[in-house]
């Protein structure tokens, strides 16, 4: 495995987060991954759920590998026009008010148009606000700000937009000179692009795997369930492609694979776990064994909704989970590597 599959894996990525797509508005972002497994060969289908499902080819069948990532991330709905025209929004996922001050937003209406605003403290001026340093930041006490001549709800109800739209927080998403990957929702796009990566190599090399593997790139992840169903017959593991946690108390970085012992939902497969170790260790991949305190996984809701599989999570380290995050294009590649080392291609 070398690096021009982890430099193409961030730069397909790159364009999948430019698709706007928070959980409920994937179609456009679940649109594209198809296409682009499609381009390399593959056969790729859309789930009715809103998913899609690629059969990256294989000989057995009955003990078939399922890889699972998501293309849906983190936004906002509109939960009020309020008497100023501005909008009180409501989070998809786990948004987080405090890490979105000041961010641009793209605002979608039923009727297909997109407004730009801003999602501001209340009263944002510091010149003006005496409480501006002492007031939480939550979902009440911030709001977006169109960037529309709105002095009232009526103006903004006039332009199409009203309770139910999504809103869009601007990624921001650039690859540094250093290899550094920086924007919102690399959780879990990267990992999406890592799958890309991952089915060009083997189309490349023209590898036919021992056994059959399938790629799901689920899109309701971040609010629970998408990993859920369309799982295809024969899968006997699970496993999840999604960020490393890096932070206090845990060994892993950006520039490393995180092999996930147990999360919030408990512990993953112990012999996946262990061949995943063993994959990492064959390739040289330089990897991490970690704990998460605050996490879920796809896998982990293929196995609520009464799948019997063993399951794994992987996933390069990502920093600043749920908000501004970062990683590198050495963590995109060490992923590859296990995955590579995992299925003894």
């Amino acid at each position: 495995m070398t690096r021009e599959y982890a430099r193409y894996s961030a730069e397909k990525a790159m364009e999948l987060i430019a698709i706007d797509s928070p959980s409920g508005y994937t179609a456009k972002a679940a649109e594209w991954v198809k296409n682009e497994f499609e381009a390399l060969g593959y056969k790729a289908e859309m789930t009715v759920k809103g998913g899609v499902v690629i059969d990256l080819g294989g000989v057995d069948a009955k003990d078939a590998l399922l890889l699972e990532a998501h293309a849906d991330t983190l936004g906002g709905m509109v939960a009020e026009v309020k008497g100023n025209g501005r909008l009180r929004i409501a989070n998809l996922g786990g948004l987080r008010a405090d890490n979105c001050e000041a961010e641009n937003v793209r605002v979608y209406t039923r009727g297909g148009k997109a407004y730009e605003g801003t999602m501001q403290l209340c009263n944002a001026s510091v010149h003006v606000n005496t409480a501006y340093t002492d007031t939480k930041r939550t979902f009440d006490t911030m709001e977006i700000v169109l960037d529309e001549d709105v002095k009232n709800s009526d103006d903004t109800r006039a332009l199409g937009i009203d309770v139910g739209d999504i809103v869009c927080f601007d990624p921001r998403a650039r690859i540094t000179e250093s290899g550094y990957i920086k924007s919102r929702f690399l959780d879990d796009k990267l990992s999406v692009g890592i799958l890309l990566g991952f089915a060009k190599y083997m189309k490349d090399k023209s590898i036919t795997p021992a056994r059959r593997v399938y790629a799901h790139v689920t899109v309701y992840e971040e609010v629970g369930h998408g990993g859920s169903a369309s799982v295809p017959a024969g899968v006997t593991e699970g496993i999840s492609i999604d960020m490393g946690c890096v932070g206090t108390g845990l060994s892993c970085t950006e520039r490393t694979v995180s092999i996930c012992a147990k999360d919030s939902r408990g512990p993953y497969n112990y012999d996946v776990v262990t061949k995943l170790i063993e994959g990492a260790k064959k390739e040289n991949a330089e990897y991490a064994v970690d704990i998460y305190p605050l996490y879920g996984s796809d896998v982990e809701a293929t196995l609520s909704a009464g799948s019997d599989i063993r399951h794994g999570l992987i996933g390069p380290g990502v920093y600043a989970s749920h908000g501004y995050e970062r990683s590198h294009i050495d963590g995109v590649l060490n992923t590859l590597k296990v995955l590579k080392g995992y299925l003894n291609i």
